[in-house]
């Protein structure tokens, strides 16, 4: 069950970056400049991270 609430959290992790990326891209100017190209590289991290752990709770939940 706490593996559950793990993954929960990076997953919405993940999706508040996305979400800050997006909205300084829409948002334009300087910005944009300084932020965008940073949020989306924080994202793909955010996202490998996420990954890594979904396949751990997955390998730990099935070995029941």
């Amino acid at each position: 069950m706490s593996g559950m609430i793990v993954v929960g959290i990076a997953i919405t992790t993940v999706a508040l970056i996305l979400l800050a990326g997006l909205y300084t891209l829409w948002v334009g100017g300087e910005t944009s400049r300084t932020w965008s190209n940073r949020l989306m590289r924080y994202r793909v991290l955010a996202q490998f991270i996420a990954i890594v752990i979904i396949m751990t709770v997955l390998y730990f939940s099935s070995r029941h």
